[in-house]
């Protein structure tokens, strides 16, 4: 059996990781001044950040179509796989997961005869959370996993990766829905830089920081009191606009903590950075157990012995 990894493009994977572990992308539409882009695809990062101020209007997002799930599948069936696994954004946050199950039933009823094995994973997470899922999947994918494992290890693992996300501008949370307006304000108004991580598959604010040396030191901190070292064999960093505050970001994780593990910097892309905006800065690892997740982890064991 030959096994193949999808995602949507929000998980803002590098295109040398993608390529390393040949992973299949299905584009998220972006329109901007009322032409349509796709994520990734027609329009690169930087050129997006360095015009964003400048555009008209706002630009929109809107879910991969199910045909661009559908060529995916193909082009994995051309190159030989018959178990594909897509890993999409949460379905929380965006239509990407519904489009991949539209995509597999249309699959399906256009090749009855398939026996290709299409399976969608709902990350429950955004932006290099996913990727982050996807990463370790291909990883695991190379020291022998077999599909059912993969996905096993998807469902029990997904839970526990952590986000970390601060930004500049808040008006894109606003207008997003991520922040009240009477909180944005506050923001303005004291320099104040709100962090988000996620909760119940959607983002929300964990906390505010004055300035950037603030937001480094409870990234650090945080990922300190909360990091699984033995499932954290990687982590990464994620910006929009400036490179520079996830080198520095990178530079405290080798001087103030153990870790020792791969730090991967990587650019979020347009989709994301529509509703991030400039300035954005991010954090994605796996972190220890709690409670709450052991109770998942024993209702999720359970439903497989009663089938």
């Amino acid at each position: 059996m030959k096994i193949k990894l999808m995602a949507d493009s929000t998980c803002d994977l590098s295109p040398s990781v993608l390529n390393k572990y040949n992973i299949g992308l299905a584009p998220l539409i972006i329109t901007i001044d009322g032409n349509e882009y796709r994520d990734r695809f027609d329009i690169s990062n930087d050129e997006f950040y360095e015009n964003l101020n400048s555009y008209k209007s706002h630009p929109t997002t809107s879910m991969p179509s199910p045909e661009s799930y559908i060529a995916c599948i193909q082009e994995a069936v051309e190159q030989g796989c018959n178990e594909i696994l897509c890993i999409c954004m949460s379905s929380g946050t965006s239509g990407s997961y519904q489009g991949a199950l539209l995509a597999k039933k249309l699959y399906y009823e256009q090749n009855p005869q398939s026996d290709v094995r299409f399976e969608v994973i709902d990350s429950v997470s955004m932006s290099h959370g996913s990727g982050w899922l996807i990463m370790k999947c291909a990883m695991l994918l190379e020291q022998g996993y077999n599909f059912e494992e993969l996905i096993q290890y998807c469902e029990t693992v997904k839970y526990r990766i952590k986000h970390f996300l601060s930004v500049d501008d808040l008006d894109n949370l606003i207008r997003s829905g991520r922040l009240s307006n009477s909180g944005g304000l506050i923001g303005k108004v004291l320099s104040i830089k709100p962090i988000m991580s996620m909760k119940n598959t959607k983002g929300a604010v964990v906390a505010k920081k004055r300035g950037m040396r603030q937001v480094y030191n409870y990234y650090i901190q945080e990922f300190i009191r909360n990091v699984d070292y033995e499932q954290t064999n990687f982590v990464i960093v994620g910006y929009t606009s400036d490179i520079s505050r996830a080198e520095t970001l990178k530079g405290m994780f080798h001087t103030e903590t153990d870790f020792r593990g791969e730090i991967y910097i990587m650019q979020m892309g347009v989709a994301v950075g529509t509703h991030v905006g400039l300035g954005g800065l991010s954090l994605f690892f796996v972190e220890k157990a709690h409670d709450d997740f052991i109770h998942h982890v024993k209702e999720v064991i359970k439903s497989h012995i009663k089938m």
